[in-house]
C-alpha cells in the first residue's frame, strides 16, 4: 500500500501542500504554492516530462517541486503515473475548503500549429475526456501515451473535471506542451480567489 505524508490544510494566504508517496515501484515527493511565481525544481529522470512539468510550473505561476524516483528500468509508466496522482493530490490539499476561488478554468492555447482546448471545473467530482491519438510513441523517453495516463490520475487525485480538446493536429512535441500550458492556465484561473464569492461557488455549499 501506498504511503501518504500530508503537510497540513489551506490558509487563504498561504495555499501550500507537500505530499510524500512511496509504493515499491516509486519514491515521489511534491511541493506546491498555488499562490507562487513559477518557480521549479523538478526531477523525475525523464527530460522531456521534466520540460512538461516546468513548463506547468511557468505559466501556472506555481511554485513546484517535484523530486521522483521510479523504476525506469521497466518503463516510465510508474513513475508518470504515480507523478500525477501526487500532484492531483497536492493540489486538491492546499486547495482546502475551496472557499473563495472561481472553481472554473478554461483555456485555448497555440504551441506554433497545434491548438489545444482545456476546461475544468474544480468540483470535487473527477471526470476525464480526452479522445485524441498520438501519431508517435515516443518524445524523447517520454511514451506519449503516457499523456492520458498523467491527466487522468490528476482528474481523479485531484477530484477535478477535466476536459481536453486537440483543435488543430500537429508535432507530439507541442502538442504535449500545450496541454500542459492550457491546464496550467486553466488552472491558475479556476484557482483564483474572487473577492466577489463570499464562501463556496456551489448551490450545495461545498466542493
Amino acid at each position: 500500500m501506498p504511503i501518504l505524508y500530508r503537510s497540513g490544510r489551506m490558509r487563504m494566504m498561504n495555499r501550500k501542500s507537500t505530499i510524500t508517496r512511496t509504493t515499491s515501484e516509486t519514491d515521489i515527493t511534491i511541493s506546491i504554492d498555488l499562490d507562487g511565481t513559477g518557480k521549479s525544481d523538478i526531477t523525475t529522470e525523464i527530460g522531456f516530462f521534466d520540460h512538461m512539468l516546468d513548463g506547468f510550473a511557468r505559466h501556472g505561476l506555481f511554485d513546484l517541486d517535484v523530486q521522483a524516483k521510479g523504476d525506469l528500468e521497466v518503463d516510465c509508466h510508474h513513475t508518470i503515473e504515480d507523478t500525477g496522482i501526487v500532484l492531483g493530490s497536492v493540489i486538491r490539499d492546499a486547495l482546502g475548503d475551496k472557499s473563495g476561488i472561481r472553481r472554473f478554468g478554461e483555456c485555448i492555447l497555440p504551441m506554433d500549429e497545434a491548438l489545444v482546448l482545456c476546461a475544468l471545473d474544480l468540483s470535487g467530482r473527477p471526470y476525464f475526456a480526452f479522445d485524441h491519438t498520438f501519431r508517435v510513441e515516443r518524445v524523447g523517453y517520454f511514451d506519449t501515451e503516457m499523456v492520458r495516463e498523467f491527466f487522468y490520475a490528476i482528474s481523479y487525485s485531484a477530484g477535478i473535471n477535466l476536459h481536453f480538446q486537440i483543435l488543430r493536429d500537429g508535432n507530439a512535441h507541442h502538442v504535449i506542451e500545450a496541454m500542459f500550458k492550457a491546464f496550467a492556465k486553466a488552472l491558475d484561473s479556476a484557482v483564483t480567489v474572487d473577492n466577489r464569492i463570499k464562501e463556496v461557488l456551489s448551490t450545495k455549499g461545498t466542493l
